[in-house]
């Protein structure tokens, strides 16, 4: 039997679950609007928790990316769990995006690696959505365009932002490929730094 407040958290973890299936393929909210004929805005406060979803868009949605409804819930078994392969929708779009977290609210992680390219990509294509965005590269050398700035993120460097700025990120030029994390929190939750006892009774 289903609670309340099982019920409330379900619906609350589809959007976050909805945004990774459709980062997952490389699609944008405006290709997803396009390609269902569901607004923009919808998808976009569907997405970031502002909206619960109806069965019939979910049920759209859930064809869109070829995901089961099971899946979006968060019950179906772990083995049953299908590969994902990232579809892209124009070169340099055709990252892979590995979920690391199963999501319960507030924040949540995913790894993303960005193929080699060989030559100097374009600037990178921005979008802007609510939420704050905690991005740490891992490997290799990203380019992170955060509004009028553009910035080159080595393995080891951080940035962090408020994803109503327009932002997008690329392979920062010719080489290997690009590794790195994000932590999302799509209510602008964000990371807290703490100072350890240890930290503490060495100063």
């Amino acid at each position: 039997m289903v609670t309340d407040d099982g019920m409330a958290d379900t619906l609350a973890a589809m959007g976050p679950r909805l945004r990774t299936a459709r980062e997952q393929r490389g699609s944008t909210l405006t290709g997803v609007s396009r390609a269902t004929g569901i607004s923009l805005s919808t998808l976009s406060r569907i997405e970031t928790g502002r909206r619960k979803p109806t069965l019939e868009v979910l049920l759209q949605l859930a064809k869109t990316y070829d995901i089961s409804l099971d899946e979006l819930a968060g019950t179906a078994p772990v083995a049953a769990a299908r590969p994902r392969i990232p579809m892209a929708q124009r070169p340099g779009d055709d990252k892979v995006v590995l979920p690391l977290t199963r999501y319960v609210g507030g924040l949540h992680a995913h790894k993303h690696v960005l193929p080699a390219v060989d030559a100097p990509p374009a600037r990178p294509r921005q979008v802007s959505h609510d939420g704050y965005e905690w991005l740490c590269v891992l490997y290799g050398r990203l380019w992170l365009a955060l509004g009028d700035q553009d910035l080159v993120l080595s393995a080891g460097e951080v940035a962090e932002f408020d994803t109503r700025t327009a932002h997008g990120v690329a392979n920062a030029g010719p080489g290997g490929p690009v590794e790195y994390l994000i932590m999302f929190g799509p209510q602008g939750e964000r990371l807290r730094p703490r100072t350890t006892a240890l930290d503490r009774g060495a100063r």
